[in-house]
């Protein structure tokens, strides 16, 4: 079997894939190169891909290939109605990310909701050294004890985030976007009533025709003045130019984002012309990448292989 990694950029350069040779004819290359991606797959059996568009165009010529295994949980990347026709079996890496990610939402959180950045600069310009107070207190924070955490999406991640927020104090509800979540370790509401009684919402939901642009003008204006609204799910849940609109006018007081409708940030994108930066955290679609979740995805792509050689194919996606 020929294995063809097409950006093992994704998984980082401290990521060992050697032990991948253990399951056939490997090459790998570092970078997507769209115009030459095709001709380098060639004769694969097996293609491991993250972010490329994976479509008819990519795969017409790939007269062998029989598997896709994405180095990420998100296949939306990946044209199903054409690899279904096509017969070819697509596998997704699951549950590598989540104490990563839970614990990037709550350091988003803190920089965002105790101000750190403003009192890190308050000391380091020099203002401090000519204070005459031992504290600062301005701009003022709150404790998170007693407020209400909403979290868009109890799924996995979601739910590592509510556990984390409870221990808080915070009082946590969610919203489900599919509708089909229950649970009764925490209250499920509709939308419109998260948004109005939300501090601190995060997202932690897909991308589908439900949640795109779930976050735009009117979802702002009805969520608190004093709200933080945290993206750890996909860019485009958010309409970045109403983000942008809603921070200026002071409609929500902060937003933490580690991922964007079009990644990497585009130079013309609003959110990097806001009056006041410290309203806005944006990270590079990083919270998933600790040392530790990058090696269990590159392991989990290496069992969805073995398992599809062993013909009992692992965390089959099929787009349904």
């Amino acid at each position: 079997m020929k294995i063809t990694f097409l950006e093992t950029s994704t998984l980082g350069e401290d990521v060992d894939l050697s032990y991948f040779d253990n399951l056939g004819e490997v090459v790998k290359y570092e970078c997507s190169s769209p115009s030459e991606n095709a001709a380098r797959i060639g004769d694969s059996d097996i293609l491991v891909v993250n972010k490329i568009p994976v479509n008819e165009e990519l795969l017409k010529n790939a007269s062998n290939l029989k598997l896709i295994a994405a180095s990420a949980t998100g296949t939306n990347n990946i044209d199903f109605n054409y690899v279904n026709k096509r017969g070819i079996v697509v596998s997704n890496a699951k549950g590598y990310s989540t104490d990563s990610v839970v614990q990037h939402t709550f350091a988003m959180l803190f920089y965002l909701y105790e101000h750190l950045n403003q009192y890190d600069n308050f000391v380091k310009c020099g203002d401090y050294s000519n204070y005459n107070m031992f504290s600062c207190f301005t701009p003022y924070f709150n404790e998170l004890s007693g407020k209400t955490w909403g979290i868009i999406g109890l799924g996995t991640i979601g739910r590592g985030v509510a556990n984390i927020a409870k221990a808080f104090g915070c009082n946590v509800i969610y919203y489900s976007t599919s509708g089909l979540n229950n649970t009764d370790d925490y209250k499920r509401v509709e939308f419109e009533e998260l948004l109005s009684l939300s501090d601190i919402i995060s997202i932690h939901c897909p991308l589908n025709s439900a949640t795109k642009e779930l976050m735009n003008k009117d979802a702002f204006d009805k969520m608190k003045s004093t709200a933080i609204l945290l993206n750890l799910g996909r860019g485009p849940i958010i309409n970045e130019q109403e983000l942008a609109t809603a921070l200026d006018n002071d409609v929500i007081a902060a937003a933490g984002l580690d991922v964007l409708c079009v990644e990497p940030i585009e130079a013309d994108n609003p959110l990097l012309k806001l009056k006041n930066k410290n309203k806005l955290l944006i990270t590079p679609h990083m919270a998933w990448g600790t040392i530790e979740a990058r090696k269990r995805c590159t392991n989990e792509v290496y069992k969805n292989i073995e398992a599809f050689l062993n013909g009992t194919p692992r965390n089959v996606v099929t787009g349904e």
